[in-house]
This record gives C-alpha cells, sequence and structure tokens, in this order.
C-alpha cells in the first residue's frame, strides 16, 4: 500500500467527494484507510443502569481507490517509487517528480 500514516488526501468518490483531510490509520490486509473527520456516522449506545444513552460519532475507513493523495501544490497526484543515490527507496510524486517527506513522530 503506498499510503501512510500522515498523509494529506482528498476524497474523489461517496458522500463526502472533494473533502481534504489526513490519513489517520492504514489497513493493508483490506486495503482501507481511516480518513480525518471523512466518511462519518452514528453509533447509538443504549442507556444501561445509570449511564444515559448516547450518540457517538465516529469514522469508517474508505477504499483506498476512493482517496487520492495531494502533492505540495495541492493537486491531486500519484504515488511512484525510486531508488535514491544511496540505496534507499523513496516514494516520489508522480506529477512533480519531488520527494515525499515523512513526518517525524
Amino acid at each position: 500500500m503506498k499510503l501512510k500514516i500522515g498523509d494529506k488526501v482528498i476524497v474523489t468518490a461517496g458522500k463526502d467527494k472533494g473533502k481534504k483531510s489526513e490519513v489517520v490509520a492504514v489497513y493493508p490486509s483490506e486495503n482501507k484507510v481511516l480518513v480525518k473527520d471523512v466518511n462519518l456516522y452514528f453509533k447509538h449506545i443504549k442507556p444501561l443502569m445509570d449511564r444515559k444513552g448516547e450518540k457517538v460519532r465516529k469514522e469508517r475507513p474508505l477504499d483506498v481507490a476512493k482517496v487520492a493523495i495531494l502533492n505540495d501544490k495541492d493537486q491531486p497526484d500519484r504515488i511512484a517509487y525510486k531508488v535514491s543515490a544511496k540505496g534507499q527507496k523513496e516514494r516520489i510524486f508522480k506529477k512533480t517528480g519531488q520527494v515525499i517527506t515523512e513526518k517525524k513522530k
């Protein structure tokens, strides 16, 4: 999977089409990503004993095909790989050719 946590993406399909946000979690086995504040739904929690009932908003994972990474010019782009002079594999934007910088935690 080419997307990683912290990548800025735009939603290209579905009810939230056009929204820009960032990747929060990646599920490579399911080919899905969790995008912040996108594909929200309500989970209804029933009242139990002393606790009141409530509605909790959560995000659901989106298919990778429904999102596109945003390049440094804030345009949808695709990811390619290139081996650097040091022999390390780097992710680059296909349109601009610039290396995708990783966020330090």
